[in-house]
Parts: C-alpha cells; sequence; structure tokens
C-alpha cells in the first residue's frame, strides 16, 4: 500500500473510535475510545508535522 492509503486508513480508523465512542459516551468505554480516538488523530498530524520540518 501507499503511504496516502496507509494515512487514510488511519484517519478513517480514529474517526470510527471517536464515533462509536461517542454513541457510548456514557458508559466508561465510550469515553476510553474517544480519548483513544483523539490521540490517535493527534499522534498522526504531529507525524505529519514533523516529517514536513524534517525533524
Amino acid at each position: 500500500m501507499d503511504d496516502f492509503t496507509l494515512l487514510l486508513m488511519q484517519v478513517m480508523a480514529s474517526l470510527g473510535l471517536l464515533t462509536v465512542g461517542f454513541s457510548l459516551r456514557e458508559r466508561d468505554l465510550g469515553v476510553l475510545m474517544i480519548w483513544f480516538g483523539m490521540l490517535c488523530l493527534l499522534g498522526i498530524v504531529l507525524y505529519k508535522i514533523l516529517v514536513r520540518i524534517g525533524a
């Protein structure tokens, strides 16, 4: 797979975690899924920024 497809799959998985976690937000598992989805998205953004600046 190329880089774009891999990145797209990671973003879609993170958004899926956010969606399901929001649906289950009254349970502890839902809140955990929201946290994990946000951390995944922030990690992807941070990684792409670091790649662009060459760090």
